[in-house]
């Protein structure tokens, strides 16, 4: 893509002529002026005119190609970066950049996420913020230190003033929240271990679920990662994880624990440090690698520490404090909370149309049981037809299902599975629109990646072609494809008006003053500059008005 790119740059630039000022550089230069221009000297001077005119058009367009360019440079970036932004490759790792605006786009981490749960209140600190604080405690840091070598040999667990500060806050500073946290590992942690197990990964990483959503299976993060292991849309699909009108699998604690798993051992193998690939969960391969370079090449996370994005930075010394409560939570007098989860459930697979009321009818399960176990189904409806799906039930109902398996998937379908009532869903899966306002240094893919969309659905919804400035307001649908762009932006109409004795064009998406130029006889782009009060260097967006002449 660059090599095209310069070759493209160099093919325009010799198309441009030698001086652009109209003037001659040498005696030489202007005897062949003169030797020229004899009784046609105004024919020459308005071909230099058109010459100039045709330079600075093409300067236009040289710079329209390179933010394309750059635009189309970030995707394929992208394409080979972390769990935020979409997809990991193995090939050109140590090749890629990407700004600091793209850690902006990383998901919320556990503190961060507890203010939008009610259920887990206000936290006072962002996992971030408590680098910079000192955190007081009556424990030495020898008993720190001894009790951290013992965690595990696999990762090394270092010790510093950042360390303490997370391990103080988890263990004194949110007590209640810590405890219900330990009281949901007692059930969940055993299945990831069992899960991370099958990778032959080590078991520790699982702790990375309690940092990403605290343990909530339906957490949603302000960048719209879904699940309890925080899945972008875009990342979520490449990892195999489905998502459709009825279900979402980033809320499926089991499945989502399987791509994590593989997407944590994918950025093992490009880092070869465990550390790494656990800051890369958070921020993504490319930022890690910036980082490595800004440092002069070195892996050990406290030597890039300075490098990495702010959030990143707060990420892993929180892994290590979460590693350290769940293990010496009885040293802090943190008791788990009492969750009421089944020691056991039974994993039944449907191939058929099932809602949860028809299972709740004959077994006695509950509708909130049947949604805690299985919270991927977003609409109490497994869709069987469409192939073969998991429903896990607590053990105590299993002999009611098998029993009565006939008569739960016959149960009141035609009311379940009715065209209307298959409508309703349908609709409920329309698009839903959000307002992103253009932040400084962001472009088309960042806000594409970020709500898990195209950059060429950004620009039909909004009419627009491939430049965006900050402040801007763009609508983004986060569901279906959104309305159609309206006809103003449609191919093949030149859309103007007249006011005041002009012929007022509206500019359009993909449009520069080059190509307006064209849409007119007799006017040029120095016309359009003249009449506009624009510059060479002045950009115009889609929506604006511009005076072209005079009306006849």
């Amino acid at each position: 893509m660059r090599r095209t790119f310069i070759l493209l740059t160099a093919a325009i630039l010799l198309c441009l002529p030698a001086t652009t000022s109209g003037k001659p550089r040498n005696d030489k230069e202007k005897k062949k002026v003169t030797l020229f221009a004899g009784p046609d000297r105004k024919s020459l001077l308005r071909e230099r005119d058109s010459l100039r005119q045709a330079n600075e058009a093409l300067m236009l367009e040289l710079d329209s190609l390179y933010q394309i360019y750059a635009e189309l440079e970030y995707e394929s970036i992208q394409e080979a970066d972390s769990i935020n932004l979409g997809i990991m490759a193995m090939d050109g790792i140590d090749h890629l950049q990407i700004s600091d605006t793209a850690a902006a786009v990383s998901r919320d981490s556990l503190l961060s996420l507890w203010y939008q749960q009610r259920d887990l209140n206000l936290m006072e600190v962002e996992p971030s913020d408590i680098d910079t604080i000192e955190m007081v405690s009556d424990i030495p840091d020898s008993v720190y230190i001894s009790r951290l070598q013992k965690l595990n040999p696999y990762i090394s667990v270092p010790y510093n003033r950042i360390i303490r500060n997370h391990i103080v806050y988890y263990t004194q500073k949110m007590p209640e929240k810590m405890e219900r946290i330990l009281g949901l590992s007692t059930y969940y942690i055993p299945i990831f271990e069992e899960i991370f197990d099958q990778y032959d990964m080590p078991l520790e990483l699982t702790a990375m679920a309690v940092i990403e959503s605290a343990l909530n299976p339906k957490a949603v993060s302000r960048a719209r990662a879904k699940g309890m292991w925080q899945f972008m849309y875009s990342t979520a699909k490449r990892y195999g994880l489905t998502i459709n009108s009825y279900v979402d699998e980033r809320f499926d604690p089991i499945a989502s624990a399987h791509a994590a798993a593989r997407y944590l051992r994918d950025s093992y193998l490009i880092f070869g440090d465990w550390t790494l690939a656990i800051a890369s969960y958070n921020c993504g391969a490319g930022n890690v690698n910036k980082a490595i370079r800004r440092s002069g090449g070195s892996k050990d996370f406290w030597e890039i520490y300075p490098y990495l994005p702010r959030e990143t930075r707060g990420y892993v010394p929180s892994f290590f404090a979460a590693l350290y409560a769940m293990r010496y939570y009885k040293e802090h007098n943190l008791t788990p909370e009492h969750i009421p989860m089944p020691p056991h459930t039974d994993t039944i697979k449907v191939n058929k149309m099932l809602h949860f009321e028809q299972i709740a009818h004959y077994t006695g399960a509950s509708i909130e049981e049947l949604r805690t176990h299985n919270p991927q189904y977003l609409h109490d409806i497994i869709p069987g037809t469409e192939k073969e799906y998991i429903l896990q039930l607590p053990y105590q109902f299993t002999g009611a299902f098998i029993d009565h398996e006939d008569e739960i998937y016959a149960y009141n379908d035609s009311v379940y599975f009715s065209p209307a009532a298959l409508k309703k869903i349908q609709q409920s899966a329309e698009p839903s629109k959000i307002i992103h306002r253009v932040k400084r240094g962001e472009t088309l893919s960042h806000i594409a990646l970020r709500y898990g969309v195209s950059v060429k659905n950004i620009q039909r919804w909004n009419g627009i072609g491939t430049r965006i400035r900050e402040g801007q307001r763009l609508a983004i649908y986060t569901k279906g494809n959104g309305p159609a762009t309206s006809s103003s932006s449609s191919s093949g109409k030149v859309n103007t008006s007249v006011s005041n004795g002009y012929v007022m064009y509206t500019v359009r998406s993909g449009d520069n003053l080059w190509n307006i130029a064209k849409k007119f006889s007799g006017v040029s782009v120095n016309d359009l500059q003249r009449l506009n009060g624009l510059s060479k260097n002045s950009k115009i967006y889609p929506g604006k008005k511009l005076k072209i002449k005079k009306a006849n």
